[in-house]
């Protein structure tokens, strides 16, 4: 940071209105501006990465879901692929459709949670409630699915715990269109509404080198030009469906906020195609070994990027679990993205990179 005795050492957080969880981020400010910002963090670390290596492997899927609430399903799916692939076991075709439609459900809440923070902190409030609104559509899903409205636990090892009956399947294609016909009247409000744009547009400009060079993972990197998606791979049934990245060019606030309307849309159309195209056959099969060796697992999760390295010694419990969430890979470009911007820009800019403290620190 700067030495200046002129400049002003302050807090921002970790208690804050605009905080969905807390960090806090000390700021120089020359005035009302950003010289730069350091983050402190450490505020709900609750040790489940050496958690889940005391339980079983079972055990262990309900432990990582509580890494995050909101992407819970996805952190319970990534440490299941690996461990899958330790095992060297073929998880069911129509397993890993459903994986597909549970998984995008929570892409799918976790982008309109966010929208709705996002118009709170510009204080938007009617707007905050039309985006939960129809949030609320999506947990209904999940809880009719899955017993549950947001950590869902239907992962299993092998496959999934429940299956989704035809009737269902219908519901969810015809809710899925109805959510998508929902979306035209708030984003006409996110992409043309004149307090919004001034709120958003060239606020918080990461290049594309810059997304890059800082390791910038999910629409924080593809709002900066760059098309990658861990999707692509074709994890899941993700490889049988059509599907292409949500990419914008201009690096700010706006561009973040675009990205993530189209990935709603790219969200309920995998749905509605992995509803048609599911396969009949069995959920789950059993592992065909004990895990031994050790692999890093990927996904893309509503934030980005997920890494679980796991190491594996032949029984039941884990020698070591790590994770990589993307918050943490984002928040390197965020301290890029501050530094000029007035004090007053900084709720925006922090909340366009969808922060998960949760998962940042586990």
């Amino acid at each position: 940071m700067e030495d200046n005795s002129f400049n002003s050492l302050i807090p921002f957080g970790p208690q804050h209105p605009v905080l969905p969880e807390p960090i806090q981020i000390k700021l120089v400010l020359e005035d009302e501006k950003i010289i730069s910002a350091e983050p402190a963090i450490g505020y709900v670390h609750r040790g489940l990465e050496k958690l889940a290596e005391k339980k079983d492997i079972h055990q262990s899927i309900y432990v990582v879901e509580r890494i995050c609430g909101i992407c819970s399903f996805m952190h319970a799916l990534c440490y299941c692929q690996g461990l899958e692939e330790l095992t060297g076991t073929e998880v069911p075709p129509r397993a890993r459709y459903l994986r597909t439609i549970w998984g995008e459900l929570h892409r799918t809440h976790s982008h309109l949670l966010w929208l709705g923070l996002m118009a709170d902190s510009y204080g938007f409030e009617s707007l905050f409630y039309q985006c939960w609104r129809i949030r609320e559509k999506v947990l209904d899903i999940m809880e009719a699915t899955a017993g549950s409205r947001v950590i869902i636990s239907a992962n299993i090892l092998g496959g999934v715990r429940r299956d989704i009956g035809p009737d269902m399947l219908g519901h969810i294609q015809k809710t899925a269109k109805e959510i998508a016909d929902s979306l035209r009247d708030i984003e006409k409000v996110f992409l043309n509404d004149y307090t919004v744009c001034h709120r958003t547009q060239g606020i918080g400009i990461l290049t594309k080198e810059e997304a890059y060079e800082l390791g910038a993972v999910g629409p924080v990197l593809r709002a900066s030009g760059v098309p990658q998606d861990v999707r692509s791979l074709g994890y899941a049934a993700y490889g049988e469906l059509d599907f292409e990245p949500a990419t914008e060019t201009a690096g700010d606030s706006y561009a973040r906020t675009k990205v993530r309307l189209k990935e709603l849309r790219n969200a309920l159309s995998l749905i509605i195609q992995a509803a048609e195209k599911i396969p009949e056959g069995e959920i789950s099969v059993k592992l065909a070994r004990k895990p031994e060796g050790e692999t890093v697992s990927r996904l893309e999760q509503p934030r980005g990027e997920c890494l679980y390295y796991i190491k594996a010694n032949g029984t039941d419990v884990l020698s070591r679990v790590r994770v990589r969430t993307p918050t943490f890979a984002n928040i390197p470009a965020l301290l890029k993205m501050l530094p000029g911007h007035q004090l007053s820009a900084l709720p925006v800019i922090l909340l366009s990179i969808d922060p998960c403290i949760s998962c940042t620190e586990r």
